[in-house]
């Protein structure tokens, strides 16, 4: 059993910056790397940044330089700080986790999603 819980998302201004929150909980031996996704309106879901447990991060080219994705391991937390945020930005977020669990069974797990809309 491991829930993922986001925050953060809301109504931001062109040029704006949120920050939203993944808090992972439940029966985790381990989260192999957590990622975030996002998934416009009539569009396909798609990886935003990605973060390992070491701290190796990659990011989708649309967000580099204005995106940074970090973690907090003693929390089983992932952030991701959204700066220069524009319209395209809008979308549904997604926070995802590769966790090692129970008897040592890898599986993969989303949250629920928050909404950003940034508006022009």
């Amino acid at each position: 059993q491991v829930q993922l819980v986001e925050s953060g998302g809301g109504l931001v201004q062109a040029g704006g910056s949120l920050r939203l929150s993944c808090a992972a909980s439940g029966n985790i031996f381990k989260i192999i790397h957590m990622d975030w996704y996002r998934q416009g309106t009539g569009k396909q879901r798609e990886v935003v940044a990605a973060i390992t447990s070491g701290g190796s991060t990659n990011y989708a080219d649309s967000v580099k330089g204005r995106f940074t994705i970090s973690r907090d391991n003693a929390k089983n937390t992932v952030y991701l700080q959204m700066n220069s945020l524009n319209p395209e930005d809008t979308a549904v977020y997604y926070c995802h986790a590769d966790i090692l669990g129970l008897e040592w069974r890898r599986s993969d797990y989303w949250g629920q999603g928050t909404q950003v809309t940034v508006s022009s």
